[in-house]
């Protein structure tokens, strides 16, 4: 009886020590995303300062595009709008700001004259800085995130998670199409590329440049520069009336035989075999 009610004393303080080391990581976990989360917060922030410094350099060289400026403006004021947003909310309100960022550069090089302003070049460097560091955090706070997510959907602390009230976090996620492109790879005019023509295949069996074919005795150009005879690859052998070859006489030339005009021989005489 002593050895049970030990057994179950130690048993329940193991699930006493398991649930608790498990919230315990649940909290050191929900505490770090927040943490990271507002590490982006910060360089969000730096970048919403930089973007009317930025806008206002540029104006001065071009002042008709206004529409860009404008555009720029709406969506910045906008994503500062939704800072107590989710995550989900607040990476497609930044997505949008980047992407009118984007075309207020592109517009940019057209004024080399602006492109050599330092302070517009200041500016486009720590913006430059800005959007690494807000990359770098993204990463670093995802990746808590997924552990988190995992946690809470896995058996046995989905148990804990789901008795303590611990809700999954959200991704925060490039938005912008532009970054998430796969770009095209173009190989010339190897015919990899849709579009693009395939080089011109060699019909099999048929004469290649720089071959030589020798002329056969006995041909007369019947047989189209190419030698006919049995066992010639790509050609089948000749199939006429035995006896009978184009620009021949009758009876079949061994070959080596005489050439074309020579005359046949005679009853009782042996057979030309080429030699002198």
């Amino acid at each position: 009886m002593t050895f049970v009610i030990i057994a179950i004393v130690v048993i329940v303080v193991i699930l006493a020590v398991a649930l608790i080391t498990s919230y315990n990581r649940f909290v050191k976990q929900r505490n770090l995303i927040q943490e990271s989360w507002r590490q982006i917060d910060v360089e969000l922030h730096r970048r919403y300062d930089l973007i009317p410094n930025l806008v206002e350099t540029v104006r001065a060289y071009a002042a008709h595009e206004r529409h860009v400026f404008e555009e720029v403006a709406r969506l910045r004021t906008q994503a500062v709008n939704v800072q107590g947003a989710t995550p989900e909310q607040r990476a497609a309100a930044e997505g949008e700001l980047s992407g009118a960022l984007r075309q207020m550069m592109i517009s940019v090089e057209a004024y080399p004259q602006l492109q050599s302003n330092q302070n517009f070049l200041g500016l486009q460097r720590e913006l430059t800085d800005t959007e690494d560091r807000i990359a770098a955090g993204r990463r670093f706070y995802n990746a808590n995130v997924g552990d988190y997510n995992t946690r809470i959907e896995a058996f046995p602390s989905n148990l804990i998670a789901g008795g303590f009230k611990f809700e999954k976090a959200g991704y925060f996620e490039v938005k912008d199409e532009q970054v998430r492109s796969v770009p095209q790879v173009s190989f010339g005019t190897i015919g990899s590329v849709a579009g693009e023509q395939a080089p011109p295949q060699m019909q099999q069996g048929g004469p290649s440049s720089g071959q030589i074919h020798p002329q056969m005795p006995g041909d007369q150009g019947n047989y189209q520069g190419q030698p006919q005879f049995p066992g010639y690859q790509g050609q089948p052998p000749y199939q006429g009336q035995p006896g009978q070859y184009p620009g021949q006489g009758q009876g079949q030339p061994p070959v080596g035989g005489p050439p074309a005009g020579s005359p046949a021989p005679q009853d009782g005489q042996p057979p030309f075999t080429g030699g002198q």
